[in-house]
């Protein structure tokens, strides 16, 4: 494996992955379970598997944990070497950013609801360093998981919309074995807040255990939900279509169950795509 960490590097290297498949996974590190299986499917498809770390100051808001995010780049590498990686790129910030950008914005309706209420100009900012990472990168296919559900759908809006020649695959929720959703922030949580994170994945479990056994009712399956995270902190629970427009009753294949809520000072978000 090889690290790099600017843009003339990567430029010397788009001669060698002329007819090849690049398989692509963006991360901002901290490299857990979930990210080995988006590096493990991009290596079983690919030719080349490109990894980037990159902790994006644009897609965090003033107050949030930009300054403690985990970093970890030692640990990363090595697990990077061990998941067969061809290239790790891990540039600085002024390789990145200019003091004069152009600025991309999220669409006006899937971008500003749910996290894009919560969290206003985070998804502008994580397009503006997906488009610039794909862009350098140019791989054939993109790795992104479920867990980040609306992220996904913008990510691949903005594939859309800018004619990107790129195929987004979609990944699955990687779980811890007691059902929580892997995140590079569970770190944060102490043993007793890890408990409570659980009845996120538990009130998931049984809004899809009443949704087989034929309960449609997007207030009631909510209803049923909150009491069941009653000891943590809620921001939303949303039922949705796979463009986030709300949805009063459940449609197979077509809805998604979101939630964010606060643990301690901590901040998940987990789903289910029904």
């Amino acid at each position: 494996m090889k690290i790099i960490d600017t843009i003339e590097q990567l430029q010397t290297l788009q001669d060698k992955f002329k007819k090849l498949n690049i398989g692509f996974v963006p991360t901002m590190g901290a490299l857990h379970e979930g990210h080995i299986s988006l590096i493990k499917q991009a290596r079983a498809n690919n030719d080349i598997v490109v990894v980037s770390i990159f902790v994006n100051p644009t897609q965090f808001l003033a107050g949030e944990d930009l300054d403690a995010y985990p970093k970890k780049m030692e640990a990363d590498s090595k697990i990077c070497e061990l998941c067969d990686v061809d290239y790790l790129f891990a540039p600085e910030i002024s390789t990145i950013y200019s003091s004069d950008e152009v600025l991309i914005k999220a669409p006006n309706v899937r971008g500003f609801t749910l996290e894009g209420v919560k969290r206003p100009g985070h998804f502008d900012g994580m397009l503006q360093i997906v488009l610039k990472l794909l862009n350098l990168v140019q791989p054939t296919n993109a790795y992104f998981g479920k867990k980040d559900a609306q992220q996904l759908s913008l990510i691949k809006l903005m594939v859309d919309n800018f004619f990107l020649n790129v195929n987004v695959i979609e990944c699955e929720i990687i779980r811890e074995v007691d059902g929580l959703a892997m995140s590079s922030r569970n770190i944060y949580l102490s043993a007793q807040e890890r408990q409570d994170a659980l009845s996120i994945s538990r009130s998931l479990k049984f809004a899809a255990k009443k949704i087989g056994a034929g309960e449609f009712n997007s207030d009631i399956l909510i209803s049923s939900m909150k009491k069941i995270m009653a000891e943590i902190h809620i921001e939303y629970v949303a039922i949705t279509n796979r463009k986030f427009e709300k949805q009063d009753t459940v449609v197979i294949g077509d809805t998604m169950i979101l939630i964010a809520a606060q643990v301690g000072t901590t901040r998940l978000i987990d789903n289910i795509w029904i």
